[in-house]
């Protein structure tokens, strides 16, 4: 067990939580466990130059946080790469390709106009959606593969970029207090727009990289809702908060009686939820 683990297993225990999260890590080795097909490779160059064949494309979509919500099941890892990629936007959230394609600001607004493809309407016009895109950016990967995988995979040389955890409200409650009490902000946690993959890996990485290193709650996005168990989000955070989450979590308020009586409701929540909960 490495040691980020055995410190982890004090948080759920504190929170009274029972599943470990899984961690961030990009690598040149495809791991065991669950990512796309192989499919078409999506770059903005191919897309200017026509050479996208959308139908194959769309054929061959697989959701990130589909092959996330299959690895939580099996304790496996979930993957991703630039050519299996599976989908234009978990591709680009995760940094396997830049600059974004035009296509995916057409399917997550308005669509494309004098056609069927109607848009998912997430966002109210191409204009906006290009300004998401652009904030959200998160750094080119160096590597082939980027991998969210259980916490216990991970070992003290190889250390994750962020930890994800799945949670419903009660231990939420629990997470967001723990982050604002360790930054010593009242501004810790953010909830931005964006896909489910983009809460999990873009976010963190970008408040990061701008020097505002904080929680990020996800799991707005409707079609990757059918990925979560009900009532449940995602809660993110950077590895460098996170371990000072560790380093104070017995100060802060989880072991005190405030707490206590919020924990109950956790294991309420539990023992509601316990067996056929899975979308």
């Amino acid at each position: 067990m490495n040691s980020l683990t055995a410190k982890t297993e004090r948080l759920l225990e504190l929170l009274g939580h029972d599943e470990m999260p899984f961690g961030l890590c990009y690598s040149e080795e495809k791991p065991e466990g669950f990512g796309p097909r192989a499919g078409e490779i999506i770059t903005r160059e191919r897309e200017l130059a026509n050479e996208i064949d959308w139908k194959k494309a769309f054929d061959s979509f697989t959701c990130f946080a589909g092959s996330v919500w299959l690895a939580r099941k099996k304790r496996k890892a979930a993957w991703i790469s630039h050519e299996e990629c599976g989908c234009m936007g978990g591709g680009y959230y995760t940094g396997m390709y830049a600059p974004y394609v035009d296509m995916i600001v057409q399917y997550v607004s308005t669509g494309i106009a004098g056609t069927h493809f109607e848009g998912e309407h997430y966002l109210p016009s191409p204009e906006v959606m290009r300004a998401y895109l652009e904030d959200c950016a998160p750094p080119l990967g160096r590597e082939k593969y980027c991998v969210l995988k259980p916490l216990e995979q991970f070992s003290d040389t190889e250390l994750p970029l962020s930890v994800t955890f799945f949670v419903r409200g009660e231990v939420l409650v629990g997470l967001h207090s723990l982050t604002c009490f360790t930054a010593g902000s009242h501004n810790a946690v953010e909830a931005p727009f964006g896909a489910l993959c983009t809460s999990m890996v873009a976010w963190p990485l970008v408040y990061e990289q701008r020097g505002m290193a904080c929680g990020v709650l996800g799991g707005f996005d409707p079609s990757a809702r059918k990925f979560l168990k009900p009532d449940e989000m995602s809660f993110s955070v950077p590895l460098g908060l996170y371990r000072k989450m560790l380093d104070r979590m017995e100060t802060s308020m989880l072991p005190r009686h405030t707490w206590e009586g919020c924990r109950k409701k956790v294991l309420k929540s539990n023992r509601t939820w316990a067996g056929g909960d899975d979308k």
